[in-house]
């Protein structure tokens, strides 16, 4: 269901302070814009090179922070050029692919710029995958090489015998905290990379701009995960516009990054960003919200890297008299809603939001440049909020056949349009990237890029986030997959058919999987902690359905596509949806069946 809008008037942004701001902005960083802008049309700076400037700039100043262990940039990249050597002396070359499965930590960020100094070009596995999804991104984009952290040997060796390796890809083991040997088939690459050379390689400077670093995964309309193209671009441009112009870094800064570092939001606003003024990356092992302050004191973070979900959990823990007394003044990161902006921003004493709106495969984006409350900031691209009908999920179009714009304050569904300069990569599916381009969109011949995002124009290039359509739908910080989701749940023995949409639980950000399953036996003979144990096997923890409708008839339409749109309306309603409803709750290992009580302290939960 797309929802009205909530947000007020008073978010509109006001043209006097628009036009203060903004040249204000254009007096301190009007160079710095044309610099970033220059740099991405040579087609010359990549970032391994940018990372060897930095050796030499900020030689001893401290690059990387990770528990007990901390690298000046020097020695960063003289570990990164070990690892670049490594790759070379194995005869790879430009394009060639190594695959990555590791947990966060110094490791990940220098095999990744070790990849991006020669060309190689480094699939990130997201490990929160499970077997049937983890396998076929490791097989989507089979490397020939692939390197395995200590931490996710076990989900590895879990769909080793279903990935048809070859000789010619060898496996390599990273130990961490020495919990387990080197496994028998498996090299030890710590030992491998530690005789290598520590100067930069010859190949940095072949590296362009717009050549690929790597793979990452992200959930599509059109079932598992799809490897999107990431572009040196992006660390490149975050390392220019959120190191130098929005959060204006400097070596004084730390900077830290506690999110999956397989995700392009970690990478490009979180490290690059910080690498962009000269400051240091704390990175955490994984997010912990019991956790998280103590580490942003212990590092004395001056910012932190976000997705909206953290804030949320930040504000739901009780407040404490110290709430403001931290390091903080920026924060990064995409998803914040406008709800929480205001007291998030009073209570934990944070001075610049850089919210910012993008995907890892858009060609455009939004960036809050100017310190705005409630947006997700301006854009230097050209782009579109177009009228869209929430029931067909399919943009208007007028008398012409052409697609019309929404009016001030009005919502409608993003797209940036697709020129020479600002080009679309793509996925490694050309299907899958035909089906993100519309055509003939205001004028015959042209091309834009469709986000399936609904975006709120306030005024002055600025907008606000309103929800995920069409398939896909996000949670956790995630795009979920319902086509994936679908086929996980359809392959239960006692399932028939089932149709998966995204809901939302009052007061939370993003929306819930909500799973309507046709079954194959009645409802007293259905497993029902058997299907609970077959999604946490099969999915990440964030795609497992929460709640479950069972139907005994899906509706389609006359092409056999699931009609969604008046389920998800319906939502999990108790007082109006008659079928046998369930929840899994937190902690729990068996849906239960869903009551008015669970339904009206539902917020009390943390999922």
């Amino acid at each position: 269901m797309i929802e009205k809008d909530e947000s007020k008037e008073s978010d509109l942004i006001p043209t006097r302070e628009f036009r203060k701001r903004n040249m204000r902005f254009i007096r301190k960083h009007g160079s710095d814009i044309a610099k970033l802008n220059a740099t991405v049309e040579e087609n010359k700076v990549s970032w391994g090179q940018l990372v060897e400037e930095n050796a030499e700039t900020y030689a001893d100043k401290t690059a990387i922070i990770f528990e007990d262990i901390t690298l000046t940039y020097k020695e960063f990249n003289e570990w990164v050029n070990r690892y670049a050597h490594f790759i070379l002396s194995l005869g790879l070359k430009k394009g060639d692919v190594i695959e990555l499965m590791m947990t966060n930590r110094p490791e990940y960020l220098m095999i990744l710029t070790a990849a991006g100094k020669t060309g190689v070009i480094a699939s990130l596995i997201n490990i929160d995958m499970r077997e049937m999804s983890l396998a076929h991104c490791l097989e989507l984009t089979p490397g020939k090489l692939i390197i395995v952290g200590e931490n996710c040997y076990e989900s590895f060796n879990a769909v080793k015998s279903d990935l048809d390796l070859s000789k010619d890809q060898k496996l390599y083991f990273l130990p961490d905290q020495g919990l387990i040997s080197i496994p028998g088939d498996f090299i030890d690459l710590s030992k491998e990379v530690i005789n290598f050379p520590v100067d930069n390689p010859s190949t940095t400077y072949d590296i362009k701009t717009s050549d690929i670093i790597a793979y990452i995964f992200t959930s599509g309309t059109t079932g598992f995960p799809k490897a999107t193209r990431f572009a040196n671009y992006t660390m490149v441009a975050c390392y220019l516009l959120f190191g130098q112009i929005i959060a204006e870094f400097t070596p004084e800064d730390t900077l830290y990054v506690p999110l999956p570092l397989f995700h392009s939001n970690s990478l490009g606003p979180g490290c690059a960003s910080a690498f962009g003024g000269g400051a240091a990356v704390a990175i955490g092992r994984k997010f912990s919200i019991s956790r998280f302050w103590d580490e942003i004191r212990k590092y004395n973070a001056t910012g932190f890297n976000y997705i909206g979900e953290i804030c949320r959990y930040l504000m739901n823990q009780p407040p404490k008299p110290d709430d403001a007394d931290n390091s903080v003044r920026v924060v990064i990161g995409p998803g914040l809603r406008y709800e929480i902006w205001k007291d998030f921003k009073t209570r934990f004493n944070i001075e610049k939001i850089g919210e910012y709106y993008n995907a890892t495969e858009s060609v455009g984006g939004f960036f809050n440049v100017l310190n705005f409350d409630n947006t997700v900031g301006m854009t230097f691209f050209p782009y579109a909020i177009v009228k869209f009908d929430p029931d067909t999920e399919k943009p208007i179009k007028n008398e012409e056949g052409f697609m019309e714009r929404v009016n001030l304050g009005e919502s409608g569904l993003l797209l940036f349009e697709i020129t020479s300069t600002m080009v679309f990569r793509g996925y490694t599916d050309k299907k899958a990237t035909d089906e993100k381009i519309f055509h003939d969109v205001f004028k015959k011949g042209d091309i834009w890029f469709n986000t399936g995002d609904l975006m709120r124009d306030i005024g002055h290039t600025h907008a606000q986030f309103v929800d995920r359509l069409g398939d896909t739908f996000r949670w956790k910080g995630h795009n979920i997959s319902t086509t994936e989701v679908e086929q996980v749940i359809n392959t239960f023995d006692q399932v028939l058919f089932s149709s998966v949409y995204g809901v939302q639980i009052p007061d939370t950000d993003g929306r819930v999987g909500m799973a309507a399953i046709l079954p194959s036996v009645s409802l007293e003979e259905f497993d029902l902690k058997g299907l609970a144990e077959h999604l946490k096997k099969n999915l990440p923890p964030y795609g497992v359905p929460i709640f479950l409708r069972f139907k005994s008839k899906l509706a389609t339409t006359a092409t056999f596509k699931l009609k969604k749109v008046q389920l998800k309306k319906e939502c999990f309603d108790i007082e109006t949806v008659e079928d046998p409803m369930y929840v899994l709750l937190p902690g729990s290992s068996e849906y239960t069946p869903l009551n008015r009580d669970i339904c009206n302290n539902l917020q009390k939960y943390e999922f």
